[in-house]
């Protein structure tokens, strides 16, 4: 079996687990992922001039992901975002997953994907494959599930495939947690990247971050990204689910795969976003700056979290996020960046 660029035994956890950090390259980018997390760690990326720089947030060592309350790069799931209550049913069967964001429960509980150390298994010089394998029962969600994401460098872009079967019917919301910023310079804020978002509706959600389950056109709204706009052009605008936010933090639902362009100005950077879930997290890093280790100011990084749509499982309106044995889910998600 061929290794990647680099592997480097980055820690132990609490449970004897060996936590790795992997570095993969090729001529357009060097990215850095770990098994803590099956987290996304870096991304090394060309500006207009060919300077080349990190322009993915990160912590600088595994101890400092330990303390991570961002979700710095993260795998997040079982259930991605909210759980209102942290309740749903399955058949009219009842479910309660611990809180652990006011009264609701975030990107799968206290003790998520995010917390844990993955199976990373190297399976070509660029590509890395990280398998979680959930009891039954795990922060309260039934069946016991395999879960798989692999990183694989294609090009100028970083291919994300998830897989996950169960053994018993559960529901199921996965997604990446990376905060970008284009600039590279990370003490400086994301508002003056330029933004197109092809979605013509978003989920608004009550003043706790759970959707209200009204599919909203964004036509006439701050939300509308469907023509490029800087983040900042309207963040401070006086909506309600912009003041209950802090700035953008909503579901949007997708109109096409293809779905997202951003664009850096000072540096030239771009990068596109395809995949093939329902909806998108945009989310302009409001609260950044309240969480611990993370040394980084608000609004310094954006998340563009691929997903189905928060607290999908009390909202039989939304596509459908229950997952049943015999099935198989799947999804990808193909960040590519570039620069003009």
């Amino acid at each position: 079996m061929q290794e990647p660029l680099k592997t480097t035994l980055w820690g132990t956890q609490p449970d004897g687990e060996s936590i790795h950090l992997y570095e993969l390259a090729n001529q357009a980018l060097r990215v850095r992922v770990t098994n803590f997390g099956a987290r996304l760690a870096g991304v090394d990326a060309a500006d207009r001039n060919g300077h080349i720089t990190n322009v993915v947030l990160g912590l600088d060592s595994y101890a400092d992901y330990r303390a991570d309350k961002a979700f710095l790069g993260a795998l997040c799931g079982r259930y991605a975002n909210r759980l209102a209550d942290g309740r749903f049913s399955i058949d009219g069967e009842d479910f309660r997953i611990p809180a652990n964001n006011g009264r609701n429960a975030l990107h799968g509980g206290a003790h998520g994907f995010a917390t844990l150390a993955w199976r990373g298994e190297v399976l070509a010089p660029n590509s890395v494959e990280f398998t979680m394998l959930s009891a039954d029962g795990d922060q309260g969600f039934p069946g016991e599930l395999t879960a798989k994401v692999r990183y694989t460098l294609e090009d100028h872009s970083l291919r994300l495939d998830y897989t996950a079967t169960t053994t018993r019917p559960t529901v199921l919301n996965l997604t990446n947690h990376a905060y970008f910023n284009l600039s590279g310079d990370f003490s400086r804020s994301v508002l003056d990247h330029v933004v197109r978002l092809n979605a013509s509706r978003f989920t608004p959600t009550d003043d706790t971050s759970i959707p209200t389950g009204e599919l909203r056109s964004v036509e006439g709204t701050p939300f509308d990204f469907r023509t490029p706009h800087t983040i900042g052009e309207r963040i401070e605008q006086q909506d309600v689910q912009l003041v209950q936010a802090r700035g953008y933090d909503h579901n949007y639902v997708l109109d096409s795969e293809d779905f997202a362009e951003v664009y850096e100005p000072s540096t030239g950077r771009t990068l596109h976003v395809l995949t093939t879930q329902p909806g998108v997290q945009f989310y302009s890093g409001n609260y950044i700056d309240a969480a611990e280790p993370v040394h980084y100011g608000a609004r310094t990084g954006f998340c563009l979290e691929t997903q189905h749509f928060p607290d999908s499982p009390n909202h039989p309106q939304f596509p459908s996020t229950v997952l049943r044995p015999g099935e198989t889910f799947r999804s990808h998600t193909i960040f590519t960046f570039g620069a003009r």
